[in-house]
């Protein structure tokens, strides 16, 4: 192993978090892959709750892939990397976005914020795409509680105050498959302005 492929962790050696993820690339596929990277490389700094740093910074995993040759996974990985994206809280949110994205529609940003009239952000979305004023929320089952449905309530309220269109996904759109999903996403895009392609 080269330099930067070992750290130590309680006087113990271990793979560093880049390599780990690297020897992943011969046992999981992309999906997988991706949703892994995701949650090494997310980092925000929103205006609520505390910051999050990446336990690996997207750039510096890069480098770490692009600078190894001839390791069994590395194809798979660099395959991923293209794929990897910034600001994602959850597995299903990596899913979600990997789905929209193989179905062909337009990018979809993870963390993205919804600004008012004077630009601050009101609402920070799951996944949001600004060309057509349309967001994707993936709830989770603590989106059951009492207090988090009040607090929903609002968020759509103000969603729906800027303009934006939203579409909110669950577990069980996610088991009813990617033409359902794709499709209540395809409906808030249309709403949008956006037109698939012939």
């Amino acid at each position: 192993m080269d330099e930067g492929d070992i750290v130590t962790l309680d006087g113990v050696a271990v793979t560093s978090r880049a390599r780990t993820w690297l020897d992943l690339g011969s046992v999981f596929g992309v999906g997988d892959l991706v949703v892994i990277a995701d949650y090494l490389v997310s980092e925000h700094n929103r205006n609520f709750g505390p910051a999050r740093e990446a336990m690996v910074p997207l750039d510096e995993l890069r480098a770490y892939i692009e600078s190894k040759s001839r390791i069994p996974g590395l194809a798979m990985c660099r395959q991923a990397l293209g794929l990897v994206r910034v600001g994602v809280d959850s597995p299903q949110e990596s899913l979600l976005r990997l789905m929209l994205q193989r179905a062909g529609l337009p990018e979809f940003h993870p963390n993205y914020p919804i600004c008012d009239t004077s630009g601050y952000p009101r609402i920070w979305t799951d996944l949001g795409c600004p060309e057509f004023r349309t967001c994707v929320e993936y709830e989770g089952t603590h989106h059951l509680s009492a207090e988090q449905q009040a607090s929903d309530h609002d968020r759509d309220f103000t969603t729906s105050s800027l303009l934006w269109h939203q579409a909110k996904i669950n577990k069980t759109d996610m088991k009813r498959g990617e033409v359902h999903v794709v499709g209540k996403v395809s409906r808030m895009l249309k709403r949008g302005g956006w037109e698939p392609k012939a």
